[in-house]
């Protein structure tokens, strides 16, 4: 069975051409589906049944798995077995009685317009690391883009006539505008900066750590998790946060959503109506506090 997991993850590679996070993420979910098959005796995925899915289901709940882990569970298993059943690998799905758990969506956690500004200033852009690490945070910022977009960006990614990126997620490729406070951070760091920390095998990526080489999630986490801590802001701050603070601030002034979901990404704008959530939130709260007849 693990055979058949790791022939739907080339697929959803080469074919599908799903973001690494994604297959990554898919084949965790099934490799541990199927550890809990071979303990009760399933090596087949002719052998799964309905029955066999919904007891895994069970497990999980029962043994603490979050609603949105349980549901991210079931469209990983959902997707495989429709891939088996499309490759003639199954001869019936057993996957129609899998039901998600209902998840309560909690609203994400946003900066401030003040919070934002006291982050994005804290970064020296008169020495070399400081100046990469402004541009990013104000790209990031400016653009809303995923942390794995930021990282893998190219240099032929970045459009400064046109003040723009081109972003590439998966099989998908959008452009985002991003604001001149960004472009002339960008500007001063691949004019005085980026030669001073690539090598030779950093090729084309846009951002590099202090060694030449590509940054990773990682490596990013910890540069914004310090910046963070030197704002003095108290908020648990994550790549996220940039990116939710970006959608919210732009729900909040006005923009409307079928825009912001271009820009940040969704493939649903169901996903980005959290924003609009958010702000219709945040209005209830200034009313509640400001409102003369309580």
């Amino acid at each position: 069975m693990k055979s058949a997991v790791e022939n739907f993850i080339v697929y959803l590679k080469d074919v599908k051409k799903t973001s690494e996070n994604t297959y990554v993420s898919y084949r965790r979910d099934l490799m541990k589906l199927v550890n809990f098959l071979n303990e009760h005796g399933i090596e087949d995925v002719k052998d799964v049944t309905s029955t066999n899915l919904t007891s895994y289901v069970l497990h999980l709940e029962k043994n603490g798995s979050a609603a949105s882990s349980v549901s991210r569970s079931i469209a990983s298993i959902k997707a495989f077995f429709n891939y088996l059943f499309t490759e003639g690998k199954i001869s019936k799905l057993p996957t129609d009685s899998l039901k998600p758990p209902k998840v309560i969506k909690k609203l994400p956690e946003i900066l401030s317009i003040d919070e934002i500004n006291s982050l994005l200033s804290q970064p020296d852009d008169s020495n070399v690391k400081g100046c990469r690490d402004k541009a990013m945070l104000e790209l990031l910022y400016a653009t809303g883009i995923r942390v794995s977009e930021l990282i893998g960006l190219k240099i032929s990614d970045v459009n400064l006539s046109t003040s723009s990126i081109t972003c590439k997620h998966g099989s998908s490729e959008r452009s985002i505008p991003f604001s001149n406070t960004a472009k002339a951070a960008i500007t001063k760091y691949l004019k005085d900066t980026r030669s001073a920390m690539v090598d030779d095998n950093a090729g084309d990526i846009l951002f590099t750590n202090c060694s030449g080489q590509p940054m990773s999630r990682q490596g990013f986490w910890k540069l914004i998790k310090y910046y963070g801590n030197k704002a003095g802001i108290e908020k648990d701050i994550t790549p996220h946060t940039l990116r939710h603070s970006f959608a919210a601030h732009l729900v909040e002034n006005g923009a409307d959503l079928k825009s912001v979901q271009e820009m940040i990404g969704h493939s649903d704008i169901s996903t980005t109506q959290i924003y609009a959530d958010l702000s219709n939130s945040k209005i209830r709260e200034v009313y509640a506090k400001a409102h003369p007849r309580k």
